[in-house]
């Protein structure tokens, strides 16, 4: 009987100590960012546009003329149309017709290629501020940095978004 109740003992003892070691085990240091936040704190995204529209300004301004040209043509034709002859109606038609199809033309590529460097440059900010998520998390000793959006709840203590701002705006 006595043996018993010593196996018994250490039994509980055994799974006692298991218990609070696995409860030790699941205790972690999670942080929590808010790419809103993030985006909204750094000074890149708004030096990012205007490098962009530094860059696009030439072609931007060929488009905004041939808007203008395409409306000085629209109010010739409602200003002298009554007294333009069949071949003036004609070939002020055929300009406007021309004029709309470089502008379509050239402002699709426009945007197509703004969205593509935008993309570029969107990407580079990411993978800076992966960068910066991976030395607070190395340095702050976390072992989980999780997005906010993929959290239902979260202490405000646990978001370190101001962290990665300040390591991100640090860099260049």
């Amino acid at each position: 009987m006595n043996k018993f109740i010593t196996a018994v003992s250490a039994a509980a003892i055994l799974v006692g100590t298991s218990f609070s070691s696995a409860s030790f085990a699941f205790e972690q240091k999670v942080g929590i960012i808010d790419m809103n936040t993030i985006f909204k704190g750094l000074p890149q995204p708004e030096q990012i546009n205007q490098n962009l529209q530094l860059e696009f300004k030439e072609r931007s301004e060929k488009i905004q003329g041939l808007v203008k040209e395409m409306q000085e043509l629209a109010d010739k034709g409602k200003r002298d149309g009554a007294v333009m002859t069949q071949q003036e109606r004609l070939k002020l038609r055929r300009k406007m017709e021309s004029l709309k199809s470089i502008y379509q033309l050239d402002n699709k590529a426009l945007e197509e290629d703004t969205r593509f460097r935008q993309g570029e440059e969107n990407n580079k900010l990411m993978a800076k501020i992966q960068k910066a998520v991976e030395e607070v998390g190395k340095s702050g000793k976390y072992d989980i940095i999780m997005q906010a959006k993929a959290v239902a709840y979260f202490d405000k203590k646990q978001d370190i978004s101001a962290l990665i701002v300040k390591k991100v705006s640090k860099s260049k």
